[in-house]
């Protein structure tokens, strides 16, 4: 964020007091945000911090909430999963580019997306294995008992 932020204050300065716009700043705040936004999913945000559309899935006992739960989960699994060939696949293509003002090899920037997906494949890989072997679903919502 502070390397965002600081790129953006360069943008305005530039535009403004100086008068000569530089182009370097928006990539370089394009870049950062596809990092910290697919950094952050991957390593920081925990499941149970998405926003979920649950109505159904509070609604239930602990059996029906780990169909709920396993159904998405390998859901998400085998989307990943398929999806993640064709995506490693772009992403090496473009190592045949560079951005236009910083000159990075494009494959560099969007190689993030790679980590955000093989990172997501593990934590529900996982995920379904906890539902299989029985965890209460109390611990996997991250109830806090009081």
């Amino acid at each position: 964020m502070g390397a965002m932020f600081s790129a953006f204050v360069v943008q305005v300065f530039m535009r403004y007091a100086v008068n000569r716009p530089v182009a370097w700043t928006l990539e370089a705040c394009l870049t950062a945000w596809l990092w910290l936004v697919l950094w952050g999913g991957a390593f920081v945000v925990k499941d149970r911090d998405h926003v979920k559309f649950d109505l159904f899935y509070v609604a239930m006992q602990e059996r029906g909430r780990r169909v709920f739960a396993l159904a998405s989960a390998l859901a998400i699994l085998a989307g990943f999963i398929a999806a993640l060939p064709g995506a490693l696949d772009y992403i090496t293509f473009y190592s045949i580019k560079s951005s236009v003002s910083l000159r990075i090899r494009l494959d560099i920037v969007f190689s993030v997306y790679a980590i955000f997906a093989v990172a997501i494949i593990l934590r529900y890989g996982a995920r379904v294995v906890t539902l299989l072997r029985g965890t209460p679903m109390a611990t996997l919502d991250g109830e806090r008992r009081t």
